[in-house]
């Protein structure tokens, strides 16, 4: 296996959709690279603007779900040569996290012959991440309702409808996953209980079958992001009002502060509701950067068509 390099492409993901809360979590077409092999010595390459901050020695998170990889399987790879890049920003409620351990533990699993099943790395990163949502996603493409009870994830993917469209607004600030959840109560009403199990249903169903104009009424949420709504300006406005500019639906991307709307491609609106959701956030002075994404289909996936006559970077290009 000397000398192997492998490289891994695996997308970008948003959870919750509102009131699927930890549940429910969709791949999107915003992409990181990961390239892995073995090494004499632990070496970790970062490339582009979504890098910052991230360490280059053996605490890297994709080193650290790489050993846990050949842990599992009874392999012994120490040193390791890594590169990253990366198109999905960080802390912003769209994977980040997720896709770098999905990405590290294919790519570790990919370098030992695929030990290891697709299932296992799904129930490893469940268990390290806490949550099925976005890490099924991102391992498994498409849109996806799992659960995890602690101890097993269980998971069923949907192909999303072909209209549908994501409109994402990126504020500028960070919002770390830890600091949101601070903001949730530890205990909820049997009322908004029952609310949200009834809208994420009602979502799942709108979703499978194709039916667009119900996701308006089913993604409302109480259990996070009224709660969540202080920290990003803006929010309460884009949440109230998205559907009359041109929204499917919309809801918090994740944990934050990235909004999220669900639109449909043949809409006449979509300038409208880019705008709309671009003035509201300046209004209350966050920049911000929107994308327009769609659903990503195939989920974390190793690339073979890499030319090994040229760097990490061009090959990527």
């Amino acid at each position: 296996m000397n000398g192997t390099k492998i490289c891994v492409k695996v997308p970008a993901s948003t959870a919750n959709l509102g009131p699927g809360f930890d549940c429910l979590g969709m791949a999107l077409e915003l992409y990181a690279w990961i390239e892995m092999g073995f090494a004499k010595e632990t070496q970790i390459h970062l490339h582009g603007d979504q890098m910052h901050g991230i360490p280059t020695d053996k605490t890297n998170l994709i080193y650290r779900v790489a050993q846990m990889i050949f842990a599992k399987a009874g392999f012994n790879h120490p040193e390791l040569e890594i590169a990253m890049y990366s198109d999905i920003p960080l802390t912003r409620g769209l994977g980040s996290s997720a896709s770098a351990i999905i990405g590290g533990m294919v790519a570790a699993n990919a370098l030992i012959g695929n030990a290891l099943s697709e299932d296992t790395i799904f129930q490893m990163a469940t268990a390290l991440e806490k949550h099925p949502d976005n890490v099924g996603a991102s391992l498994y493409g498409g849109f996806v309702v799992a659960f995890w009870d602690g101890n097993r994830a269980e998971h069923i993917r949907i192909a999303p409808h072909e209209r549908l469209e994501i409109l994402v607004a990126i504020p500028e600030f960070h919002l770390s996953t830890e600091k949101a959840r601070t903001a949730l109560p530890k205990e909820v009403t049997m009322k908004d209980a029952v609310f949200n199990l009834s809208h994420s249903s009602l979502l799942v169903a709108a979703l499978f079958s194709g039916e667009l104009e119900m996701i308006r009424h089913a993604m409302q949420d109480v259990l996070h992001q009224p709660y969540r709504a202080p920290m990003i300006p803006g929010m309460e406005t884009i949440l109230l009002e998205a559907t009359n500019n041109g929204a499917l639906g919309v809801a918090l991307s994740g944990a934050g502060p990235t909004l999220l709307a669900l639109v449909d491609a043949q809409s006449d609106s979509k300038a409208l509701l880019e705008q709309f959701m671009l003035d509201t956030l300046k209004l209350e002075q966050i920049k911000a950067k929107t994308l327009w994404l769609k659903p990503a289909m195939q989920g974390a996936e190793v690339l073979t068509h890499f030319a090994e006559d040229k760097s990490f970077i061009e090959n990527i290009q």
